[in-house]
């Protein structure tokens, strides 16, 4: 059952897949219809998921569901990712693979693999004050408070020691 995503509580469980590269305006128009769609009919054990999605930055998909109606179960979670999969397909896209970091760099949005990322910090070519996205948040209002922060407060501080 989708609902607007401001109205899920901060403890909803979120999963944020990160594009390898931007999509266009028209790819996610597309992208938010199809992901709708799904979450419409998204469930587990045949009850409903009441969830959501946002799409920021025309890089990442964000998919949120409310726990406390009915979890997401191993079942509902192998249903996004092969629903995410085939987004991937679709738009000749990468959205799993979680060994690429999205950064900051003035008002551009880079993405590059992380051994990349990581010479870059040993260039000083990013630093501990650059802004990342972490993924790894778990809930809405992790999402809120740590998504978008500065590396040296991230688990990409170990990359500036």
């Amino acid at each position: 059952m989708y609902v607007p995503f401001e109205s899920l509580p901060q403890h909803s469980r979120i999963w944020i897949y990160q594009s390898n590269r931007k999509l266009t305006d028209e790819e996610v128009a597309e992208i938010a219809s199809t992901t709708q769609e799904f979450i419409e009919n998204w469930s587990a054990h045949g009850k409903g998921l009441e969830a959501s999605f946002l799409i920021k930055y025309n890089r990442f998909i964000i998919i949120a569901v409310n726990q406390e109606v009915q979890s997401a179960t191993g079942c509902s979670i192998d249903a996004s990712v092969a629903f995410i999969q085939s987004l991937e397909q679709k738009y000749q896209i990468d959205l799993l693979d979680k060994m690429n970091v999205t950064f900051k760099l003035g008002e551009h949005i880079a993405h590059k693999p992380l051994i990349e990322f990581k010479k870059m910090a040993k260039e000083k070519a990013v630093s501990a004050n650059t802004i990342v996205f972490n993924n790894l948040v778990n809930t809405i209002e992790e999402w809120q408070d740590f998504w978008e922060v500065p590396a040296g407060e991230s688990w990409h501080s170990r990359f500036f020691k």
